[in-house]
């Protein structure tokens, strides 16, 4: 059994509906010549940069407007296979031509320059606490606690912007840190870059600290990989900002040390740059209204811009299809272009890029006598990929310790007990958290380690026997006794080995240490064994090399922390090991490390790698590696969890070369009965199970576990199941887009034949049968019925069908004939519409330098203002009429309404209302209005927050004047004043007693996010002193004592009443 099963539990189990397969070779039903089997490589024409004849360089242009539309990430590609169009301009042939004599392109002109600091000034920051002023970071004094930025306040608003003096190409950037650990370390952060701090900021980083004391140093993105036309595309910067995401102590504030960033400034260099990045955003400005144009049909302007610029809009063949698919409504020529770009296989960027759909199959097997392997957790399995054989080894059945042995024939699909008990062979005895691993040189097994109680029994001994199985001769040998006095690991669980046939290696690293006392918890270290020799070695001691002095650790590869319930995966083409997740005390890690074996070097590749949109920490995962993919699949265990510890079922895939995550399956549905409806379909969560990787058929098989079921412990599992994990292929994403194609012209074959049908319906019509015909013969072969949005919508157009020849028929059926046809029946530019939606569809398997731009010229007519000047100076109308309008209008209302309610002044109503509806209501309405258009939303500032709130109590307030004015004109009327102020006068002064306070605490709030100068809040301070004065001198003044008329109340609005009534 697993070591998590003794000491902690999980809550239920969960709960999904089927995944639905996708596409595969064997789905397709259509001819073999119809899809050529020839997979020539697409080779784009050279690119060339544009010229630089267009330099308008206009502030407030199109282009500036356009820069957030242009740079949009493609979901396409790979970043090693980007593939791009070339020389689709003139512009870009008449600048190719200049380069040859301008020393070649601006990458290989700052590739030959020399990498310089940089010096720069502090542009902006969000906040700072103390002396920890933002010019600090510009000094580096590692030894000074005070020679850093602090933020004030510990939030994701925070950041810290810097200025050149002038453009520059940023490559790198050094973090210098405090000469010992601190808890305000940045863990997380990320740096955007550009020419306008307010806008136009693109991300050149994301990535985190160490918590030490040496200075880091990350490569900045300077290039646009993604762009269209322009491979590598260099972009100049003017500013930095950092933006802290998180700190190495919680709800610290963040702190940054020492910055320093290298590249280039050379003005030749930099001239290049600017000047080729404003000719890259003409050109798509042109490209996308290029493709507005076309998608409304406008294809005479299209045609005027396109030869008056010279740009073209995409690739030649996408062209192409466009004007037979959209434009003639060619469909079997449009059909021929696609088949053109599946032999120069566009589609496989695509197909490599695609998330995997999983496909669950339990396995239904036993042996001769209808025997399987019973219900364990913490059992170990491995895997002979030549011959088809998986080995199941002892575990942990709920109440006892295993020691059976097992054999499964994938060919065959019939389990073998190789061995009830191990022991009677001279093999290991019952045991469970060991692990086994598969030699297939010298096709042999081995198995180390086990778990033991604390404290052990009598019969129980913490000797690390070490057993070796060979599979030919069906024989056990025991290599150690005592793997410890052999110079290997003490009786160790929980942790993992590799073997490494080529070097003849076994590695075994972490695990916990079998000491017989449960309060100590020991972990073992990183061990080597010579298969060859037998030969031990220790190669590292938990975190730390054996002997290693204090000054060989420091300039040793990165530290290794040992743990537990880790995985560990050996990649022979690569010859290194891979280390990620497993726990440390009550710490659930979540880093990804590589350790070269051949020259003992260790990498970290992610320290958190949960902030980069991979798993969450955990441990008791099982994970497998595909070295042709470079892929490592991960099949979740026990997770951190805010409400703590929770089992689920997710499946994770990474990609070691674009170092990338991405969750291809999950369901954490804890529901008992749901499962159990749902058992057939896919597995429930668990942990404790295992997992190995059949690297020919690319399959994964999972048996056993611990459903973590909390009203039975003793519950284990003994499900078998294989995983597929499936992505649509070139040849399938060719049958889709000919389904597409053939789909749409049977539609417009219906709409023809409903037209024909509604001006002509006592004729024969023979397009019916032409359209039965196409049905029949073109997009019956094509449809995949085992996709269920393809199967429904091919019974829907069969069904379609058949109802207009019994319509046609029955000519008693006028009424609903009408009704149906005018459903089926499109305009010619309904139809172009449909077809240009569908050319969209089909580009979406297009390499996105292929094809159009993503963005969309609309885009550029935003609510949301992005201009950061008219952005300033609609911040600063804002600021000063809420200032009007709360430190002037409505105390001026308050106080006046309170001077005429002493003196028995009959004006006194009459100014407060006029007053707060005129100078007040109105402009405080257009401000919120101008912060709301500036925002673009509602941020969860406290600023923008107690704003919210004051817009809305103001409406509020307003309709409780109005409300009691009425109220008290009904009551003047009908003779039945108070003698008192009522209850609801009460409730309009105290709300907006309230209002008026809530309004004075955010006004500083506001002045301190423009950071305004210090006199700004000192007379904010003396103003606000003044008013509050001036409210206590009338609160406190006595009121003239007048006699009021007989026939009514002294409330301060009869007074003014009975003057407008003499």
């Amino acid at each position: 059994m697993d070591f998590i099963e003794h000491d902690n539990s999980a809550n239920g189990s969960g709960s999904s509906t089927n995944s639905s397969s996708n596409d595969s070779n064997e789905s397709l039903i259509l001819d073999k010549d119809s899809i050529v089997a020839r997979q020539h490589n697409y080779l784009p024409l050279s690119c060339m940069p544009p010229s630089n004849s267009s330099q308008n360089n206009k502030k407030n242009s199109i282009q500036d407007r356009l820069n957030n539309i242009f740079y949009t990430t493609s979901p396409m590609l790979a970043d090693s296979t980007s593939m791009n169009v070339a020389a689709l301009t003139k512009q870009h042939m008449t600048r190719a031509s200049q380069m040859s004599n301008n020393g070649g392109t601006v990458a290989s002109l700052l590739a030959k320059s020399k990498q310089l600091q940089l010096p720069y000034t502090i542009h902006d920051y969000s906040s700072h606490s103390g002396s920890y002023h933002p010019e600090n970071i510009m000094v580096n004094k590692p030894t000074q606690q005070a020679s850093r930025w602090s933020s004030g306040l510990h939030d994701y608003e925070q950041f810290i912007t810097i200025k050149f003096e002038k453009p520059i190409v940023a490559r790198a950037i050094t973090f210098g840190k405090f000469h010992k650990g601190h808890v305000c370390n940045l863990k997380e952060f990320k740096i955007f870059g550009g020419m306008n701090p307010k806008d136009d900021m693109t991300e050149i980083l994301h990535n985190g600290l160490k918590n030490d004391t040496e200075p880091e140093t990350f490569a900045l993105k300077h290039q646009h990989g993604n762009m269209v036309l322009i491979q590598n595309e260099i972009f100049p910067v003017q500013y930095i900002k950092i933006v802290p995401l998180s700190a190495f102590g919680a709800n610290f504030n963040y702190s940054i040390w020492y910055i320093e960033v290298r590249g280039t400034n050379q003005d030749n260099i930099i001239q290049r740059v600017c000047t080729e990045y404003e000719n890259f955003k003409e050109i798509e400005t042109t490209r996308l209204c290029l493709k507005y144009f076309r998608q409304k049909n406008m294809m005479d302007v299209f045609h005027i811009l396109r030869n008056r610029t010279g740009v073209e809009l995409e690739h030649p063949l996408i062209s192409e299809l466009h004007h037979h698919l959209v434009v003639d409504a060619n469909f079997t020529a449009a059909e021929k272009v696609l088949d053109t770009a599946y032999q120069r296989n566009m589609y496989r960027p695509y197909s490599d890029s695609v998330t995997y759909t999983p496909i669950w199959r339990q396995i239904q097997a036993s042996d001769e006598d209808g025997e399987a392997p019973c219900a364990r957790g913490g059992h170990q399995m491995c895997i002979d990929v030549q011959n088809r054989m998986i080995y199941i080894l002892g575990g942990w059945d709920g109440r006892r310790d295993l020691s059976d042995f097992w054999c499964y024939d994938i060919c065959e699909n019939q389990w073998t007990l190789l061995s009830m008990d191990t022991r009677m062979q001279g093999g290991p005895g019952p045991r469970s958290c060991h692990k086994i691993c598969f030699d297939p040189v010298s096709r042999s097994i081995f198995v180390l380690g086990r778990y033991v109680e604390s404290p052990p029994n009598a019969s129980q001994t913490l000797e690390s026997d070490f057993y070796r199985y060979y599979v030919e001769f069906d024989q056990w040998v025991k290599v150690n006794e005592n793997t410890s006095e052999a110079g290997g690991p003490e009786l160790i669980y929980d942790h993992q080995m590799c073997v490494d046939p080529e070097g003849e290696m076994l590695y075994v690293f972490g695990g916990r240490t079998v000491t017989g006392d449960i309060n100590i918890q020991n972990y073992s270290g990183f061990y080597s064994f010579n298969i060859k020799t037998s030969h031990w070695e220790l190669v590292r001691n938990d975190d730390l090399k054996p002997a290693a002095t204090v000054d060989a650790i420091k300039q040793s590869s990165t530290l290794l922390k040992s743990r537990v319930g880790h995985s560990m995966l050996f990649d022979q083409s690569n010859r290194c090991l891979y280390v990620f997740a497993g726990q440390r005390g009550k710490d659930y890690l979540s880093d990804l490390y590589r350790y070269q074996v051949d020259t003992d070097i260790v990498t970290e590749i992610a320290q958190d790698y949960s902030k980069d949109a991979g798993p969450d920490a955990g441990f008791t995962q099982r994970a497998t590696i595909d070295e042709d993919r470079q892929e490592l699949y991960v099949l979740s265990g026990y997770m951190r969890n805010s409400g703590g510890d929770v089992v689920r079922n997710t499946l994770w895939v990474y990609s070691i070369k674009r170092n990338e995550w991405q969750k291809v399956f999950q369901n954490e549905n804890r529901d008992l009965e749901c499962w159990g409806r749902n058992t057939k379909f896919e597995p429930g969560p668990r942990f404790a199970h295992q997992m190995v990787y059949d690297s020919i058929s690319k399959r994964q098989y999972i048996f056993g576990g611990n459903p973590g079921d909390n009203t039975d412990t003793t519950k284990r599992l003994d499900d078998f199941w294989e995983l597929v994990l499936s992505k649509p292929d070139p040849s399938s994403i060719l049958r889709k887009s000919y389904y597409m194609i053939r789909m749409q012209r049977l539609k417009e074959l219906c709409s023809k034949v409903c037209n024909q049908q509604r001006h002509h319906a006592d004729e024969d019509n023979t397009d019916t049968m032409v359209a039965l015909d196409y049905l029949r013969n073109q997009v019956a072969p094509v449809v995949n019925h085992e996709d269920e949005v393809e199967a429904n919508e091919f019974h829907q157009i069969c069904a379609n069908l058949c109802l207009l020849e019994t319509l046609h028929d029955d000519v008693e059926q006028d009424g609903g004939r009408d009704s149906f046809i005018f459903d089926i029946v499109k305009s010619e530019d309904a139809l172009y519409l449909e077809r240009t939606k569908l050319f969209e569809k089909l580009l979406e398997y297009i390499p996105q330098d292929m094809k159009e731009p993503l963005g969309k010229l609309t885009n550029v007519v935003r609510m949301m203002i992005t201009n950061p000047v008219l952005k300033n100076k609609m911040i600063l109308i804002h600021g000063v009429m809420m200032a009007f309008v709360w430190l002037i209008a409505v105390p001026g209302a308050i106080l006046l309404s309170m001077y005429a309610r002493k003196k028995k002044r009959s004006w006194g109503p009459k100014v407060h209302m006029l007053i707060m509806a005129s100078a007040a209501f109105i402009p405080y309405t257009v401000s919120a209005i101008l912060a709301f258009t500036v925002a673009g939303q509602i941020k969860p500032k406290p600023h923008s927050s107690i704003g919210t709130v004051l817009s809305i109590g103001l409406w509020c307030q307003v309709t409780l004047g109005v409300v009691n004015h009425l109220v008290f004109r009904y009551r003047l009327k009908n003779n039945c004043l108070p003698d008192k102020r009522p209850w609801n006068n009460h409730v309009h002064i105290w709300f907006g007693s309230l209002l008026a306070v809530l309004a004075l605490v955010n006004i500083p709030l506001g002045m301190r996010i423009k950071r305004a100068p210090m006199s700004f809040f000192i007379g904010y301070a003396a103003w606000v002193t003044i008013l509050a004065g001036a409210y206590l001198y009338l609160t406190w003044m006595k009121e003239e004592e007048t006699q009021a008329p007989t026939e009514h109340k002294t409330h301060p609005e009869e007074i003014k009443i009975v003057d407008e009534t003499k």
